[in-house]
């Protein structure tokens, strides 16, 4: 399962693709039927790729991958309307150890529907390269020390507001 360069939006419903970068933000064109395309702006939304989410677990975190691998072997997938009940049992078989207290029903409904939508694109089914996986940690990697920056400089700019 290849999910590289695609991303969720904080407070925008659906999955999106990246398709370029530019000062501000990231152009992205959602995987929908409609294929809207929008420049999201990195200071006032919240991008999280789906390579790098985790699902609380009992020991360890889940990766969201993992999930979707076994929803997609499993036999009948409910319906992400369905109730808190059906989607908890439904849980408990592709991802056992998820921790029951800090997984709440509308992170195992959003699961659902991003699987609903990822399951008919052609990259839920192919392999990722050993080039984008290598990429892909480097990226990974050099997040963090441009989040850690953004906070040093915010902490400058409030002490010079103050």
């Amino acid at each position: 399962m290849n999910l590289r360069g695609i991303v969720a939006v904080s407070g925008k419903p659906g999955l999106y693709k990246v398709i370029g970068q530019n000062k501000s933000g990231f152009v992205l064109e959602s995987l929908d039927a409609q294929k809207l395309k929008l420049v999201v702006n990195l200071s006032t939304a919240k991008l999280a790729s789906l390579e790098d989410i985790t699902v609380f677990g009992e020991d360890d975190d889940l990766k969201l991958v993992d999930i979707l691998e076994k929803i997609k072997q499993s036999a009948s997938v409910p319906d992400a309307k369905a109730d808190g009940k059906t989607l908890r049992d439904f849980f408990r078989e592709v991802a056992p150890s998820h921790d029951e207290d800090r997984v709440y029903g509308s992170d195992m409904k959003k699961i659902i529907t991003w699987f609903n939508i990822l399951k008919d694109l052609p990259l839920f089914n192919e392999e990722p390269t050993a080039g984008e996986q290598e990429s892909q940690e480097e990226l990974v990697d050099s997040e963090p020390v441009a989040q850690e920056e953004k906070s040093v400089n915010e902490s400058k700019e409030t002490k010079k507001a103050e």
